[in-house]
């Protein structure tokens, strides 16, 4: 059986993946033939970056400020090494373990990614079919571009979470949990770093954020209250108080927005016509109301509480750095803590995930679960990242890589590459499982700073 043929709910569907990884690619190999997508982390980057268009490299790619939480990410993983422990009977592993009282066949999830139609135009749907098919759990991103309804329908197997912005707007929050709850999500993961957007140099330079064109908000134009939002933005009709927005200039940039956003109007406008949607003041309408409602910078531990009325899901509160807020965390009463600063896209200079994990883990002292992301690039990765406390381990930005290079085939090329890595280095460090896997299993880089 192929891993993407595995049945996901079999545990057993992630044993011996890295010899079927090897196997395939170097049985190919004979014919001349070599990988699609890259294996090797800088080249997959690479290939990524050929892939896509400026604007949607820099937007998927690009950190806050001179980018050196993204550096400081991977340079905390550089801090640590494994240990090779020869002599012990590994010929049988075992990835699996249990998340949210599920059997799961890896510790691996995938990371909330927005505005995937940047990389390839089946985005979400692409990457949910892929997840399903190696028993990955998917967390559907807020900003997605597709509805977390029509990602459902395409991978009715899948397991999913659901990735809560909270925005300005109570109403709009409860009704996307509604939808999540009834869409088969299993959990919800509010994060908490975005109630201000980072200064990501990268995007500022090309004066460009997917969102002012119509990207990336299909949660929110697939919703009827935002929906409602928008119908009585339009009905007010500007607002005399407002600051007035600077002229925009007519030019094949200006066109080209306003074509991607009637494209994207059907939700909102009722209408497949794009000659109708460019007629209609509820596309921008939509747009303006996004920008409005996406956040907000008031959000405080007590607004945690109105969750709980508006689901009965687990929720994981994503965005936790600091060792004190995890530990305020589980006095709300939340069902899990993700350790993130974003991917390095929020705060510069921010410090880096692996580095507080250890304390963390230690102070939760598995009272919920502890995901843990920003900075994983390979199986190695995924396994000091468990070595250090973690019960999960999230992928970010590879994935959207290797969507970008191939599709559906790339996300599941990366994924199965992460899972094969993982497997060969917990043979190689002595280990027939990776609940087994702890600070024994690791070095401190002696003089690391």
């Amino acid at each position: 059986m192929t891993p993407s043929s595995a049945d996901p709910s079999d545990p057993a569907a992630a044993r011996g993946i890295s010899r079927r990884a090897q196997s395939d690619i170097y049985r190919a190999g004979i014919s001349g033939s070599t990988p699609r997508v890259p294996v090797a982390g800088d080249a997959l980057e690479a290939a990524a970056r050929s892939a896509m268009s400026a604007e949607a490299f820099a937007y998927i790619a690009g950190g806050a400020g001179a980018e050196r939480t993204v550096d400081a990410n991977r340079a905390a993983f550089g801090r640590r090494q494994l240990w090779p422990r020869p002599l012990r009977d590994v010929s049988t592993r075992d990835l699996s373990t249990t998340f949210l009282g599920v059997d799961r066949p890896s510790p691996l999830l995938l990371a909330p990614l927005g505005v995937m139609e940047l990389a390839h135009r089946d985005a979400d749907l692409a990457v949910a079919r892929a997840a399903a098919a190696l028993g990955v759990p998917y967390t559907l991103s807020n900003q997605a571009s597709v509805a977390m309804e029509d990602v459902a329908a395409a991978a009715p197997g899948g397991s999913r979470l659901f990735q809560l912005y909270w925005s300005a707007s109570d109403e709009l929050n409860a009704s996307l949990l509604r939808r999540a709850e009834a869409s088969g999500c299993e959990a919800i993961v509010v994060t908490l770093d975005t109630h201000l957007l980072g200064w990501r140099t990268r995007d500022l330079d090309l004066a460009y954020l997917p969102f002012t064109r119509g990207l990336g908000i299909a949660q929110y134009t697939s919703d009827p209250v935002f929906q409602q939002l928008v119908r009585d933005r339009v009905r007010r009709g500007p607002d005399a108080a407002a600051p007035a927005a600077p002229p925009v200039r007519l030019t094949p940039k200006t066109v080209a927005a306003g074509l991607t956003i009637a494209r994207r109007a059907g939700a909102v406008t009722g209408s497949g016509s794009i000659r109708d949607n460019l007629r209609s003041p509820l596309p921008r309408a939509a747009v303006e109301t996004f920008l409005d409602v996406f956040s907000t910078p008031a959000l405080t531990w007590d607004d945690l509480a109105r969750a709980r009325e508006w689901t009965t899901l687990p929720i994981i509160l994503k965005g936790i750095v600091h060792p004190d807020d995890a530990i305020r965390a589980l006095d709300v009463g939340v069902d899990g803590v993700w350790i993130s600063n974003h991917g390095g896209r929020q705060l510069d200079q921010s410090v880096p995930t692996l580095d507080v994990l250890p304390t963390i883990a230690e102070r939760i002292a598995g009272r919920v679960p502890v995901v843990f992301d920003s900075g994983v690039r390979q199986g190695s990765d995924v396994a000091i990242a468990l070595a250090l406390g973690a019960d999960a381990v999230a992928l970010g930005r590879p994935y959207a890589y290797g969507l970008a290079v191939a599709g559906e085939e790339g996300v599941r090329e990366v994924v199965r590459n992460i899972l094969a890595e993982l497997d060969i280095t917990l043979g190689l460090t002595g280990h027939t499982a990776v609940g087994d896997l702890d600070h024994h299993a690791l070095r401190d880089v002696p003089g690391g700073s």
